[in-house]
């Protein structure tokens, strides 16, 4: 192929850009493992392919699962790419931590650029690809049910919104096979992500898939939060929601205000590297505290749209497992509207140290120690709803008590934090790093865990193991402490973060520590799909078809697991806070209906994958310069959304005959079920109906 054409039809790609091209020209262990990465990537999607094809599943995969609109599916595989993006993650992890306890006045085994590729793809991986569909997927699942509506305000926005999500995710794992990824951390900052000091494609992947998993974000956030306003059940006010939709409605206008600076923060750093703008470069005018600014006025809020949903599982998961009404639900609200108030006012605590003056400095560090009155009152409100209560230690709750306990450290080190001379002291050390994660793991990922655990019987049908959740919830508590206490002790002494080699020997003890944490948190991983396929193995002897497995407070449980399509034959009537627990002690769940209607619900569409799948790859046209796949991508985005506008036959009609045979085969069911107390619910006796304690 001549010199002009190569250019022309692939860009900038050369065969040096395959890591198994470099494993064979350089074999050292660094590039053996990036390209035994790769090996996996299409190894995996080779096996994927065939064994769906093998299965004959293409059609029900497209049919039932990737066209579909209905919000339970859409929330399920938001879950599903969660636990995928959570895998690889974790693998990072462990190899950073495996590389710095091996580089002890060594080089270890991994390359400086390799090892900064790993915790700027693990950071990006865990903030926008594993952490935010875990959470909107919850929030997909469980929102509309709570409300008692049949569907999201937007079904086809929220298709989009995955694919979106699912198109930026694969954007990430395409970069294991082609090309590297950015070595300038899930922050990106320039001016080292500019294009005098990072030529490579590592920068454009990293602002293409970040930029279309933001635009997904701030398209779920409208979507919801419209969702809670417009489609309660009737009789459903603010004040008697869940406090899981409240953290909902508060996460959904956090996305719609701090998603957009993030966009716009990746779409100047675009400009600056595609068409020589200057608005962060170290010259000609630019300034890239103009980022900072941008990046971080995301960057608070979302550390709140990560833990606001986690809250509200808590507070579900604590009420029903100590069967008690929710203390302080007024507060709790309140609590939660703060937070997400004071999450816009605390952003310069991020960069303390870059030059600003110390008064500046002082309000942003009182306005920081502020936020943290709200979070002590849901502790304590929580504390008090255990009180007294009939407290049951499943597997979600467990998680829960974990976080509050874990979650006050992080607290306490978030307050010395929040003091600038100490900021000033530990900010570019691994203290910083563990106070990071002794929010995030037991702030988010401990409570989506619960909520998975929670919430898993009415998706699927059937309970979880509870033997291998506690041993994968064991693994999760024990490995983080063991992973992350030592890197405190490692900051205060002074170890930087993102070193990959290390000049101290002292610090080898706490680093194998942190080493056999990190290892400990990936025999947890591998214990929840161990548990998810035992489970599925003996799914007919924990059924809960009759779908109240937990003796549950509020609307989700009033229904059959897993639910219809349209969710409620009947839309209920809502009476007070709790509805379903209060309600069924009266006597008023469980019967057939006066009158069914004919229900109508979105059809399928292809437009979400569509977009999502073109958006991919033109976002791929753009990392490698291949200008024609870019343009053959726009159009085709453009097309299919003109193409929708003109579509009428979005909608069908579910009969009411076909409603009410569903709904008296559930109530048979209902009918056949044996109530079954608390003490054993965990064991296959509980078929889904809870005996009622008075």
């Amino acid at each position: 192929m001549s010199q002009g054409i190569w250019p022309a039809v692939l860009g900038r790609f050369d065969w040096t850009a395959l890591p198994f091209v470099l494993a064979w020209d350089n074999p050292t262990a660094s590039e053996i493992i990036g390209a035994g990465a790769a090996s996996v990537v299409v190894i995996g999607a080779v096996v994927a392919v065939v064994l769906i094809t093998w299965l004959g599943k293409w059609k029900y995969l497209w049919s039932e699962w990737l066209t579909s609109l209905d919000h339970k599916k859409i929330g399920v595989m938001y879950i599903v790419l969660a636990f995928v993006m959570l895998s690889r993650a974790l693998i990072e992890a462990v190899l950073m931590r495996m590389q710095q306890a091996d580089a002890i006045n060594s080089s270890g085994f991994i390359a400086p650029d390799h090892f900064s590729q790993l915790f700027s793809t693990h950071g990006s991986i865990m903030i926008f690809f594993m952490a935010m569909p875990f959470l909107t997927g919850v929030i997909n699942y469980v929102t509309p049910l709570q409300i008692g509506a049949r569907d999201v305000a937007f079904p086809l926005l929220n298709s989009v919104s995955l694919w979106l999500t699912g198109g930026a995710a694969g954007l990430m794992m395409v970069s294991l096979v082609v090309g590297r990824f950015s070595t300038g951390g899930w922050s990106g900052y320039p001016p080292y992500t500019e294009l005098a000091f990072s030529p490579d494609v590592g920068p454009d992947y990293w602002i293409w898939a970040v930029t279309l998993g933001s635009i997904g974000s701030t398209l779920t956030g409208l979507n919801f939060a419209v969702t809670i306003y417009k489609m309660r059940a009737p009789g459903m006010h603010l004040m008697r929601m869940t406090l899981f939709v409240w953290t909902a409605l508060c996460t959904s206008i956090l996305m719609i205000f701090a998603m957009p600076p993030l966009t716009v923060a990746t779409a100047l750093l675009a400009l600056d590297r595609y068409l020589g703008f200057h608005f962060f470069t170290s010259d000609l005018g630019g300034n890239m505290m103009n980022y900072a600014n941008l990046f971080w006025l995301f960057g608070h809020p979302e550390v709140y749209i990560l833990i606001l949903p986690a809250f509200g599982v808590y507070s579900e998961v604590v009420s029903t497992f100590s069967s008690k009404e929710l203390y302080g639900y007024t507060s709790l609200t309140i609590a939660t509207m703060a937070i997400a108030v004071l999450s816009f006012t605390v952003w310069v605590h991020h960069f303390f140290t870059m030059g600003q003056s110390a008064d500046i400095n002082a309000v942003f560090g009182i306005a920081t120690m502020t936020i943290g009155v709200p979070t002590g009152v849901k502790i304590y409100d929580w504390i008090w709803t255990m009180f007294r209560g009939r407290v049951r230690f499943t597997v979600p709750m467990l998680y829960s008590l974990a976080f509050m306990m874990t979650f006050v450290i992080g607290g306490v080190t978030g307050i010395m934090l929040a003091m600038p001379p100490l900021d000033f002291l530990v900010h570019n050390t691994l203290f910083l790093v563990a106070h990071f994660h002794n929010m995030l793991i037991p702030g988010l990922l401990y409570g989506m865990l619960a909520g998975y655990h929670y919430w898993f019987p009415k998706a699927l049908g059937f309970r979880l193991s509870e033997k291998w959740g506690r041993i994968a919830f064991g693994c999760w508590v024990i490995g983080f402490y063991l992973a992350f206490m030592p890197l405190y002790v490692l900051g205060a002494a002074g170890m930087a973060r993102r070193t990959q080699e290390v000049f101290e020997p002292a610090f080898r003890p706490w680093l194998y520590i942190a080493g056999l944490g990190a290892l400990v948190l990936l025999a947890a991983l591998a214990a929840l799909f161990v548990q998810l396929w035992l489970s599925i193995r003996e799914r007919e002897a924990n059924r809960v078809t009759a779908g109240d497995p937990w003796d549950g407070r509020g609307l989700e449980w009033s229904i059959s697991a897993p639910p219809p399509e349209y969710n409620y034959a009947v839309i209920p009537q809502v009476h007070g806070r709790d509805p379903f627990y209060a309600g069924k002690r009266k006597g008023e769940f469980y019967a057939p209906a006066a009158h069914y209607h004919d229900i109508t619900m979105p059809k399928n569409s292809m437009t979400g994958p569509v977009i999502g799948f073109v958006g991919a790859a033109a976002a791929f046209g753009l990392v490698w310069h291949i200008w024609w796949l870019v343009i053959l991508g726009v159009l085709a985005i453009v097309g299919t959304v003109i193409a929708r506008s003109f579509a009428r036959d979005v909608h069908r009609t579910i009969p009411a005959a076909e409603v009410a045979w569903t709904d008296m085969m559930w109530l048979q069911a209902v009918a056949d079920a044996t109530p079954i107390p608390r003490q054993i619910e965990t064991t296959s006796a509980n078929q889904g109906l809870a005996e009622i304690a008075t």
